[in-house]
């Protein structure tokens, strides 16, 4: 017991060391670059301007980051009509496996994580996992804190549930209740600048904070400014920490990881060495393939299973260009969350030296031949403009951004087809699909009395 207590001690120590070493270098970061932000302009430039869509506008309302499209919950007939048919086909033509483990899936804002999602959804239709889903639409009841009462009941025949990869804020003992005791516990974290660029672009109209700062752009002396140089300005002005539809403002990574995102308070060593030792994995977007293959190997998947098309990517009319005053601004402003990346970034490299840094090289060259011999397979065109798109492929859509999306290559077999449309499949359309099939009915619309207001 003495020896099992000191082993604990250590390790904790190791944690804490660990923490307080990047919290220092987080201060000093911010020391050093605190002139900038009194020295240079605050203009941020876009890199071009949004080009006007062809055709149909594909424009629906604002993407709520905790609500869903109303016109999107009944599309599964939809989808099905084209999926269904071919599902039984895919399925028989992969060889079987081992039976991967139970996966819960915290789906972070941003960062990648539909891409990480749409494998997640391939890899349970193909097993027949039984999904959790959110009892309305498409999130559980985001922004709140992830609660049991939030998933579906267990579909007839069922033991437990397989798979869980819907968007959520974290509470890691709620989650438990409804995982299996053996579930893998995986998410990904974005370089933070990045992450909260991509959050302010997709999220303009739909986080209060964001929408104040676009508001103000209309007053005198902000005429050529962008919203989120606004923003950057005085963030604090803009931001309402009592607002929950403000959490993705400010650190918006620590608050989906259910972590305290409003400032460094004594909770936040604990909290986050309650997460190391919880999650499995966490990914990392910059060395996503990397990620992939240390994925794999805890799934049991082969390079095939791992195959990907980026899901969600944004025309590059819409991303914002930060220069060196605005990075030292969103440094300041998302300081939490470059300290959670950053030690999460160093546990990521030591599993990945554990695992074998010649071993994941491999891994990579194979995962990387294998995903595109599947694009040119499947793929006519990537990076596709939505009013060039059908329904069935189309990504959802912000009045803030342009989402890009992927032509399948007609011609193809059943076969093909099914798994091809699969691998480009929009989260929303493929949540739909999923759900259909397992509960044989439509997802629930989120009663308009149950709205955040």
């Amino acid at each position: 017991m003495t020896l099992r207590w000191l082993s604990t001690q250590l390790w904790r120590h190791r944690v804490m060391g660990l923490l307080l070493t990047l919290a220092v270098t987080v201060v000093l970061m911010l020391l050093a670059t605190q002139s900038l932000q009194n020295t240079r302009g605050h203009n941020v430039r876009p890199l071009g301007e949004r080009k006007q869509q062809k055709g149909h506008d594909h424009k629906y309302p604002p993407a709520g980051p905790g609500s869903a499209p109303r016109h999107m919950v009944s599309s599964a007939e939809g989808v099905k009509k084209r999926l269904l048919p071919t599902a039984e086909s895919v399925n028989q033509a992969i060889k079987k496996r081992r039976k991967p483990p139970p996966v819960a899936f915290l789906k972070t804002h941003k960062t990648g994580s539909s891409t990480v999602q749409n494998l997640l959804f391939r890899l349970g239709e193909r097993e027949k996992a039984t999904f959790a889903f959110p009892y309305y639409t498409y999130q559980f009841s985001y922004p709140e804190r992830f609660r049991a009462e939030f998933v579906d009941k267990l579909p007839e025949g069922s033991s437990q549930f397989d798979l869980l990869c819907s968007h959520m804020r974290l509470d890691l003992s709620q989650l438990r209740q409804v995982m299996p005791p053996n579930v893998v516990l995986v998410t990904i974290l974005r370089e933070p600048l990045r992450t909260f660029e991509s959050v302010f672009s997709y999220y303009t109209s739909s986080v209060p904070a964001f929408s104040r700062a676009k508001q103000a752009t209309t007053r005198p002396g902000n005429k050529d400014r962008t919203a989120l140089s606004v923003f950057l300005e005085d963030p604090e002005s803009f931001w309402d920490p009592k607002e929950p539809r403000d959490g993705l403002a400010k650190n918006p990574m620590s608050f989906d990881m259910g972590l305290n995102n409003e400032e460094w308070n004594a909770s936040w060593p604990e909290d986050l060495s309650h997460l190391e030792e919880a999650f499995n994995l966490v990914m990392i977007a910059e060395h996503f393939d990397e990620s992939l293959v240390l994925l794999g190997a805890l799934l049991g998947l082969e390079p095939q299973d791992l195959a990907y098309v980026r899901m969600n990517a944004r025309h590059s009319s819409d991303m914002t260009i930060l220069d060196d005053d605005a990075r030292a601004k969103l440094r300041s402003w998302n300081a939490l969350d470059s300290l959670l990346y950053d030690f999460f970034l160093q546990e990521f490299w030591a599993k990945a030296e554990h695992f074998g840094l010649d071993r994941l090289k491999t891994g990579v060259a194979e995962l990387r031949a294998s995903t595109e011999k599947i694009r040119s397979k499947c793929v006519s065109r990537a990076a596709v403009h939505p009013s060039e798109l059908e329904d069935l492929v189309r990504p959802w859509q912000t009045d803030t951004a342009t989402v890009l999306g992927y032509e399948v290559k007609r011609n193809l077999s059943l076969e093909d087809q099914g798994f091809c449309v699969r691998l480009v499949l929009p989260e929303l359309q493929y949540h739909s699909h999923l759900y259909f099939q397992q509960y044989g009915r439509d997802m629930r619309a989120m009663p308009a009395d149950l709205h955040l207001a």
